[in-house]
């Protein structure tokens, strides 16, 4: 058996090696295969999405293997792959940082496509600081394995840092702004959110700056830092859409006016599309130069617009029907001149 070993040669090693890593990669997409099956007939659907992470990185992994052993093969006769493997025996650790990385990106997707009381932002925000710290504490953890000093790394970082919060203010501010609204949540992706300098659709809260698409479909992108320092309104939250009219009638009118703001008042509390929990004001407001002024106050049940439009102009039109029923006109500009004889 040694006189068979020691008559194979180092292309022969590698052949055999390569049939190998062929054949367990073979037999690892049969059992990844079989296991995705299995799980894609669950109502779970993390699993799907963890097999599909961690695939390609165990795949890589055999093929790593097979480098490796090959590079063993060769370095007592090409001495340059002695020095070689020393770096190249970390790779396995970046492939499993490959794989976490993919797990976390895999935990994200699972929580955006299920309906959870999660926001998707946050799940969005910690999904990106998680893959950040492995990064980093990976990265460190090799560095000083490679013989650097962390202490060393960590100070000129503290000093680096400073001199590049000195440089960059501008894009830490947003950064951290960026933080404040995944943290505070004034408004989330979709929403729909206005101020006295833009208004539209909320389609992205990055970590420099957020993408807003307005209602002429441009899209318009604001450094996260502007929303501290502006009052930002959030229509999309609203528990109800307001009905506010001022309607004026003839001064000729002003007999019937009492009983047409009682009926006007008396169709709002009967209409099945107004919120009665609401205040609901109906009330004689301004002598204005050609017409008598009364309010009319009350919320609608619906915040849709299209149908709160719907909904208003029904009860414009009613409160039209009254005026005429009592012989009364809505007053228009009129001036009326008297000649001296």
């Amino acid at each position: 058996m040694n006189d068979f070993l020691q008559n194979i040669t180092p292309y022969q090693s590698i052949g055999a090696l390569f049939a190998i890593a062929f054949t367990a990669h073979l037999t690892l997409s049969f059992i990844l295969n079989s296991i995705a099956k299995h799980t894609s007939k669950t109502k779970n659907q993390l699993d799907d999405h963890l097999i599909k992470a961690v695939s390609p990185p165990l795949k890589v992994l055999i093929w790593f293997g097979l480098v490796f052993l090959s590079i063993s093969v060769f370095k007592d006769q090409i001495k340059i792959l002695a020095s070689v493997i020393a770096y190249i025996d970390t790779m396995p650790i970046f492939i499993i940082t490959w794989g976490a990385v993919r797990m976390i990106s895999g935990v994200e997707a699972y929580l955006i496509e299920k309906d959870t009381q999660i926001d998707n932002d946050s799940v969005r925000l910690f999904s990106r600081l998680a893959r950040i710290l492995i990064i980093i504490a990976i990265a460190l953890g090799v560095a000083q394995y490679l013989g650097f000093s962390i202490s060393g790394l960590l100070t000129f970082g503290g000093v680096g840092g400073i001199v590049m919060g000195f440089a960059a203010k501008d894009m830490l501010s947003n950064i951290f702004g960026g933080l404040m609204i995944q943290m505070d949540k004034p408004f989330s992706t979709g929403d729909w959110i206005r101020s006295d300098k833009f208004e539209g659709t909320v389609e992205k809260i990055g970590w420099r700056m957020t993408r807003i698409r307005t209602f002429s479909k441009n899209p318009v992108y604001i450094p996260n830092s502007i929303f501290a320092t502006i009052p930002i309104e959030t229509p999309s939250r609203m528990t109800n859409r307001r009905i506010k009219e001022v309607i004026g009638i003839r001064y000729d009118d002003i007999e019937q006016l009492p009983v047409i703001m009682s009926e006007i008042e008396q169709m709002l509390k009967k209409h099945a599309d107004i919120d009665h929990s609401q205040s609901l004001r109906v009330y004689f407001n301004h002598f204005n130069a050609s017409s008598l002024d009364f309010n009319v106050y009350a919320f609608t049940n619906t915040i849709n617009k299209t149908t709160y439009q719907k909904v208003k102009e029904k009860i414009l039109l009613s409160i039209a029907q009254i005026i005429t029923k009592h012989n009364a006109e809505i007053a228009y500009p009129t001036q009326t001149l008297y000649i001296q004889k």
